[in-house]
């Protein structure tokens, strides 16, 4: 019997050793595997983010072979223009590789908003968060660098929004054959617009010495005479300061110390002669979307960000109320976009851009005014023929005078002297009232004349421009032999930075020139107050043709997409 138990207890471990014992190794053989595969993508993963230069929390289960990713969302900004010089104009050295970083191709502000946890089961599923980006601040960037809008991609995007397809550019490179800013998958963008940006550094094609986006260099007037005259006055008086702070310096106790009342008053005389004799260099104005924002002094360069508020422009903000800072900003863009500077997100209000299209001038006031001679006008005016009521006038008092002289020849010495007395008053009489009758008709012809002025034919307000340069060449304005009426047009918006008063008067000018337009038309005390200030009428005629031009070409186009699609996304997701 115990033969027969040891073979079956031998005949068990045998089973147990042959058979149970592989089919435990099987057992274990998948979470081996597992493991290895685990470990195997956390280390591939892992060299990703070290590539890359990420930092990011890790954690990996091995027996259900799942590895969470934790990484930091950012929000960014373009680095400052002028202080991160080298970082603004060149790429990253360490873009990552990692599908939705596309971001690091550049250098950029960063700010940590949160932590993005991912489950992952291959290494190829590994995704970097997108950041917030504010979608002006990106487009203006891009710009800078020397990218081009492409008009189809901003289109699309105004018109199908978050439709719009996958892939689609809306930057492209400066030769325009490659993409710089597409439409990106709406995977864990939030309901945001999804982009993905790509650049090289031989796209970059401008530097800082360029101007940047949404700023304009507006040009000085031409000096005067009165000015020159001042150069020359403060140039000897420099050298005569000069010599009276050496001998200063040769005696120990002048005769006279500054007082603060004089302080004072130097720095007034200061700044009245900065108004009276504008600096000849250029004038740099940023303009945002809410109009001027900053104005800077500077030669051909601009350099630096110290000092960006060293002009007053607190007359020109836009605030409720005031006029002044909306014609301005509205002038400026259209001075920018004509000329190579970009300035499209500043919207000009619709009113105004309607006011800038109509035919608002009659050109009969024009003629009143003596800004157009009236050969190159319409007939708008009634023509009276004098000549024959003059003539019969003047045989009606010859008769009644050769009759009253053969009546008085008739009569006695006595009585002809009486006659020829009487006779004498009456034509007198007569003489005075005839100049009254006349007066009387030609004050009535002037008033219907000024009448059928306001009524005549209304003109472009490109046409009243170009008529009233000219007047203003003719009236001795300053304006140089060659100047075209866009320079003009940049002379008055740098004077209206540096003068108050000038500025309001021209911006009042505009006001009163669209409040006839809006209530049908002018009346009289409109035209005495154009008659005070010609001058004024004909700078706020280039300024208003400035605002027509652009108002031409802008419904509808690149502009006006991409003012709507900035207005639309404020932030966007960039990845």
């Amino acid at each position: 019997m115990s033969d027969n138990d040891n073979s079956k207890n031998n005949t068990a471990a045998d089973v147990i050793t042959y058979i149970g014992v592989p089919l435990a190794v099987l057992g274990v053989l998948p979470i081996l595997y597992n493991t290895v595969i685990t470990l195997a993508v956390l280390s591939k993963i892992k060299r990703m983010l070290r590539h890359s230069k990420l930092t990011a929390l890790t954690r990996s289960d091995v027996v259900n072979r799942v590895i969470e990713v934790e990484l930091p969302r950012y929000a960014v900004k373009p680095m400052d223009r002028f202080n991160d010089r080298a970082e603004y104009w060149t790429i990253s050295k360490s873009p990552s590789s990692i599908p939705g970083g596309s971001w690091t191709t550049f250098n950029w502000k960063t700010n940590v908003i949160g932590l993005k946890n991912q489950r992952l089961e291959y290494a190829d599923q590994l995704r970097q968060p997108q950041v917030d980006v504010a979608f002006d601040e990106l487009i203006c960037y891009l710009l800078d660098l020397g990218a081009i809008p492409d008009a189809h991609g901003w289109r699309l995007l105004r018109s199908t929004g978050l439709w719009t397809p996958v892939g689609c550019a809306l930057m492209t490179s400066p030769d325009g054959k490659e993409k710089a800013l597409t439409l990106g998958p709406l995977d864990g963008s939030d309901g945001h617009l999804s982009l993905a940006v790509n650049w090289s550094s031989t796209w970059t094609t401008r530097d800082y010495s360029h101007l940047p986006p949404y700023w304009v260099r507006l040009p000085p007037p031409p000096a005067t005479k009165k000015q020159e005259a001042t150069v020359a006055e403060d140039s000897s008086s420099i050298a005569h300061n000069d010599t009276t702070s050496t001998a200063e310096k040769e005696d120990p106790n002048p005769f006279e110390a500054d007082t603060s009342s004089s302080l004072a008053k130097r720095s007034l005389d200061s700044t009245t002669h900065l108004v009276d004799n504008p600096p000849q260099q250029p004038i740099t104005v940023q303009i945002s979307t809410d109009g001027i924002m900053t104005a800077l002094s500077q030669e051909d360069q601009l350099l630096s960000s110290l000092h960006l508020d060293s002009l007053y422009v607190d007359h020109l903000r836009i605030r409720a109320g005031k006029t002044a800072g909306v014609w301005f900003a509205s002038a400026a863009t259209a001075y920018g976009t004509t000329s190579q500077t970009i300035l499209w997100n500043y919207k000009i209000p619709d009113d105004v851009l309607a006011f800038s299209r109509r035919d608002t001038m009659p050109c009969g006031v024009l003629v009143l005014l003596g800004v157009v001679d009236e050969a190159a006008t319409p007939e708008w005016a009634t023509r009276h023929d004098d000549q024959g009521p003059a003539l019969d006038l003047f045989a009606r008092r010859n008769r009644e005078q050769r009759e009253a002289m053969m009546a008085e020849a008739r009569m006695p010495p006595a009585q002809r002297a009486t006659a020829a007395r009487d006779r004498q008053m009456r034509e007198n009489q007569a003489r005075i009232d005839d100049m009254k009758d006349k007066m009387r008709l030609q004050q009535q012809r002037k008033e219907a004349r000024t009448l059928e002025a306001m009524q005549s034919p209304r003109w472009d307000t490109k046409v009243v421009a170009g008529h009233s340069f000219a007047f203003l060449k003719r009236t001795g304005e300053e304006v140089p032999e060659g100047m075209k009426l866009r320079e003009y047009a940049g002379t008055i918006l740098h004077r209206m930075v540096l003068d108050g008063r000038f500025a309001t008067t021209v911006c009042g000018m505009l006001d009163l020139w669209k409040a006839w337009a809006d209530n049908g038309g002018l009346r009289k005390s409109d035209v005495a107050a154009l008659q005070e200030d010609l001058a004024t009428f004909a700078q706020a005629a280039v300024l208003l043709a400035m605002i027509h031009d652009t108002s031409n070409a802008s419904e509808g186009t690149l502009s006006m997409d991409l003012q709507e699609c900035m207005k639309l996304w404020r932030v966007v997701r960039l990845g």
